[in-house]
């Protein structure tokens, strides 16, 4: 069993940063491939990023590419989306989701809004 906790959401500016973090407990996430999602009100979860657990390779989607950074931290238990030049469209629930061998966690969410 894996328990996950995101943290690091807040009220930031368009343009501002903030780094997520996904801290997992019960088990090393050595194995494991890590996403993180969004959800915006009144929008489907969407998935914006992933790790690979095996060789560390990483994946964006178009709308967050070249803003946010994957990264894990292996020692720490922890991954992390740094996201830079947040824009009002990045305002949505965040999610990161741990996936191995068909066994598949989530955490509750960290909310994120972008607004002046």
């Amino acid at each position: 069993q894996v328990q996950l906790v995101e943290s690091g959401g807040g009220l930031v500016q368009p343009g501002g940063s903030l780094r997520l973090s996904c801290a997992a407990s019960g088990r090393t996430l050595d194995y494991y491939d890590i996403s993180w999602f969004r959800q915006a009100p009144g929008k489907e979860r969407e998935g914006i990023s992933c790790i690979s657990s095996s060789d560390g390779s990483t994946y964006y989607v178009d709308s967050v590419k070249g803003r946010f950074t994957i990264s894990r931290d292996n020692a720490k238990n922890t991954v992390y989306l740094q996201m830079n030049s947040l824009k009002p469209e990045d305002t949505a629930r965040y999610y990161c989701k741990a996936m191995t061998d068909g066994y598949i966690y989530w955490g509750q969410g960290t909310q994120v809004t972008v607004s002046s």
